[in-house]
């Protein structure tokens, strides 16, 4: 029996009051994770957030979306598994941890790397709680009693023993490429954490000399201060402007370098002059432009320092007075000697995609670097081949292509940082160079042998690299500390955003794939991203992003919950809208105030899983109806349909359950009908629950004394043995009648407390409704035709009238409807023309022209509506 007694349900529905109490029940009973063993397991992990970050909208919608598969999972009585857990964070964590140094006079290098990491372990545990506090309240039945941490031991046993193999079976080395370098953080960065902003720029052309004396070549250049370590121009090979220069030489200015033209595709004949500057150590594409004209990376010229200041070349040609000044500082130097030789031809203005940091703010410099690399391209075959064969399959499809795309075309993957946050890189290096890489430092050393001095990496390993192994590091591999992998890997789903398929789904694939032998989950579904009220993506600089515990504060996590299912449709993105989420909050005080009404006429919670028996047609229609929810919502999620899954219980619960079915028994609850609509509720809970799980387990207690708390009830079967189609169309005909008159009502301005006559003329009307519909539209059922004005009423094969004499005044009546039918149709046409015009479509913002579609349908609609009533007067 449930330690919470039923209580008597409070006049008004306040989520604060209810959902702090019944977070704190789950978790301290365990019933997040209730004891299951003979029970089919099911596992999802979650994307571990940054242990630094707080709750946004994306985590509002990421999390919302796995709790209502875990719920559901478990309300099928399946062993279900929310892994839960934080991530590192390597560069996030150390700068929240340095500013506090900076802030208190201090520097991390006032630190040995030791002090400095216990200085991080301190800060997590004081404050890098934040973030699951904040699951809690968002409703997260996560197993928190298993809580993991991607720099935990036994984690961080798996990460080093990954690294270890990857590097003895050759798929993990030691290369010198190209890296997005941040200078402000000084390390290796990955993609995604590159922002590309639009700046306006320069775009110089310069004139670089033939090496003998023959004219010039003319490039052009968005940053002229790389011309210090340029070893190359480009020219298409195809080029008649420049075949005869192919092999010749330039001197480059300033340096004096003498560097060759070479021919490569990668110069486009139609830009520009045609011919290409080529700065491999500094370019991604002057990389791969270098290395197929035959230069080594090791031979490749680098200009700047890890602070991006400049520094010698190999070749030792920068001119002392460049040496240590900032890029910037040294592009103006540059430019000025360059125009004061006359080799500036001229300067455009231009829009630049520049790369930034996103957590530094500082511009991104290509740089070549010694880093550790894995190799992507042998491990991405085996992923490729599953998502192909369908062992993994991705929802919605669409994104398969894209995933192609990337993994066909992948590139080594940079997996060191230069960091002291994080796994430090398992590599020792002796003197001579040689590498030693091993889990401990004694493995290591025997390695080396007795007498070498060995000295470990500095650097530490990419967060994605730890993250990549979370479906089965959390598990306890490779030792198996703490949960068994049988049944429980493969994962049956991953649920995460579309733009870390690369960054972290796909890593996944790989190593799950080659450590584990199988893929990492069964089902990979990709959500869109919450955009703003506009469409336009959400940004802290923008300031239009939106705060979901604030929403939380407002409208209840249920609401806020209920709006992220109900908008998510397959991978779209979902434009935030408050006053849906406010909408959603209503919608909780209908059922609250339906689990009202329900108290305050004896129906209380069921006592079967089956439907009871039912003689009477309405409570055979609401079985029915009820059994057809299950049946839409069980398709649904099993589609991952999760719009189609709430817009099927919504529809059910505020037009079927509180809207038709309350009303219609009113005035007659027999025994029969508490038990139906005790039943009814009860389904509509569970049903409710995996989306709104607050209010559900409230009502939940609040309608019966319980066994069980709803978290673990029994999900509803559809059962079609309890379906009466006679008695479906019949109360179905009723509601049909009842929203008939009620519309001729509205639209003829029949003052609503009138009860005026419903004519049959020749038709009939059944005596079992006939009751209902005199009590729900107001009306007396009179045989016969009406006299004087009426207005008929079409329903099925039967024409009825309302009489309309002494009821309404028909002339006003007919003169306030050809007015607004005008105006209507005035307001339509314009907005037809409007949208008829190929000017505004093309010129005008996308969101003017679906206001302008969605005003012209609302126009359209009242035109009809105020045509049909004046037909009605004829």
């Amino acid at each position: 029996m449930s330690e919470l007694p039923q209580n008597t349900l409070a006049k008004t529905f306040d989520p604060a009051a209810i959902e702090t109490r019944w977070y704190r029940h789950w978790e301290e009973k365990g019933l997040f994770r209730p004891e299951r063993p003979n029970a089919e397991p099911w596992t999802i992990v979650n994307p571990p957030p940054n242990v630094t970050g707080s709750l946004h909208i994306g985590h509002a919608l990421d999390n919302t979306l796995q709790d209502i598969l875990a719920r559901h999972a478990r309300l099928k009585g399946k062993d279900a598994l929310w892994v839960v857990g934080t991530d590192h964070a390597g560069i996030a964590t150390q700068m929240v941890v340095e500013r506090q140094m900076n802030a208190a006079g201090e520097k991390r290098t006032d630190l040995s790397r030791d002090q400095f990491v216990e200085r991080v372990w301190n800060w997590k545990a004081e404050s890098g709680g934040e973030i699951t506090r904040q699951l809690r309240r968002l409703g997260c039945s996560m197993d928190w009693a298993n809580e993991r941490f991607t720099m935990d031991e036994g984690f961080s046993k798996a990460v080093l023993k990954v690294f270890v193999e990857l590097h003895r079976e050759g798929l993990l080395y030691r290369d010198k490429r190209l890296v997005n370098w941040d200078p402000g953080l000084g390390t290796a960065i990955s993609d995604l954490e590159v922002e590309t902003r639009e700046t306006q720029g320069k775009f110089w052309h310069l004139r670089y000399p033939l090496e003998d004396g023959m004219g010039f070549i003319s490039v052009a250049t968005t940053r002229p201060e790389t011309m210090l370590a340029d070893m190359a121009v480009a020219v298409h090979p195809d080029d008649e402007r420049y075949r005869e220069k192919i092999g010749k030489y330039v001197r480059l200015p300033i340096t004096g370098r003498t560097i060759p033209i070479i021919a490569d595709e990668h110069a486009d004949p139609a830009l520009g002059s045609g011919a290409v500057k080529i700065t491999p150590g500094h370019d991604f594409n002057d990389f791969e432009v270098g290395r197929r004209a035959g230069i080594e990376a090791r031979d490749m010229l680098n200009m700047l320092d890890a602070q991006a200041r400049i520094t010698q070349t190999a070749d030792g040609l920068v001119p002392d007075y460049l040496l240590g000044m900032d890029r910037f500082e040294a592009r103006r130097e540059i430019v000025e000697a360059l125009q004061a030789q006359e080799y500036l031809e001229r300067v455009e203005d231009r829009v630049i995609q520049t790369p930034y940091g996103d957590r530094s703010g500082q511009v991104i410099e290509p740089w070549l670097t010694d880093q550790w690399y894995v190799d992507a391209k042998t491990l991405a075959q085996p992923a490729i081949e599953a998502v192909r064969d369908g062992r993994i399959k991705i929802v919605p499809k669409t994104w398969e292509k894209t995933f192609f795309n990337w993994m066909d075309n992948i590139q080594p993957w940079c997996v060191s940082r230069q960091l002291w946050w994080g796994h430090r890189i398992p590599a020792w290096f002796a003197e001579d160079g040689h590498v030693f890489v091993a889990e401990t430092a004694e493995e290591a050393q025997a390695q080396a042998g007795e007498g070498v001095e060995l000295r470990q990496d500095e650097d530490v390993l990419d967060t994605w690299f730890s993250s990549a192994l979370w479906p089965f590091a959390t598990l306890g591999w490779p030792e198996g500390e703490d949960r068994t992998l049988a049944g429980r890997y493969p994962n049956n789903v991953l649920i995460s955003g579309f733009d870390i398929l690369f960054f972290w789904d796909a890593r996944m694939m790989m190593q799950g794939m080659h450590f584990m032998g199988d893929v990492p989950f069964r089902t990979l579904y990709l959500h869109g991203l919450v955009r703003a009220a506009d469409g336009a993506k959400m940004s802290k600089s923008k300031g239009n992003t939106v705060d979901p515990l604030g929403l939380i504060d407002k409208y209840g996590a249920d609401a806020l919950r209920f709006f992220m299912a109900a908008m998510e449709s397959q991978g779209r993105d979902i434009k935030m809208d408050e006053k849906r989420v406010e909408g959603y909050r209503n919608f909780a005080t209908k059922l609250w105030n339906a689990s009202r009404f329900a108290q305050a006429n004896g129906i209380g919670g069921s006592t079967t899983l089956d439907p009871p028996v039912a003689t009477n047609a309405v409570n055979k229609w609401i079985v029915a109806e009820a059994i057809a929810t299950v049946q839409a919502v069980d398709l649904a999620l099993a589609d991952y349909r999760f719009d189609a899954a709430a817009n099927a219980i919504y529809q059910f619960t505020w037009s079927r359950f509180c809207d038709w079915y309350l009303e219609l028994i009113k005035g007659s609850i027999d025994d029969e009908t508490k038990a139906v609509a005790g039943w009814v509720l009860d389904q509509i809970l569970v049903l409710l629950h995996p989306f709104m799980p607050f209010i559900t387990e409230e009502l939940w207690h609040a309608l019966a004394p319980r066994e069980h708390e709803l978290i673990v009830a029994h999900w509803p079967m559809a059962d079609a043995r309890a379906l009466d189609p006679a008695a479906g169309a019949q109360v179905s005909g009723l509601i049909e009648l009842i929203e008939a008159v009620r519309a001729a009502r509205a639209e003829l301005n029949v003052p609503p407390g009138a009860r005026i006559a419903l004519h049959t003329g020749n038709g009939v009307l059944p005596v079992e409704i006939v009751s209902y519909v005199e009590r729900l539209a107001r009306v007396t059922v009179t045989a016969g035709e009406a006299e004087g004005a009426r207005a008929p009423i079409l329903w099925g094969a039967e024409t009825f009238a309302l009489a309309l004499e002494g009821v309404i005044d028909l002339d006003a009546e007919r003169a306030r409807l050809t007015k607004s039918l005008a105006a209507a149709e005035k307001e339509r046409d314009a907005l037809a023309g409007r949208l008829g015009n190929a000017s505004f479509v093309e010129r005008a913002k996308p969101e003017a022209v679906e206001k302008a579609k969605a005003d012209h349908a609302e126009k359209s609609a009242d035109a009809e509506r105020f045509a049909a009533a004046l037909a009605r007067l004829a």
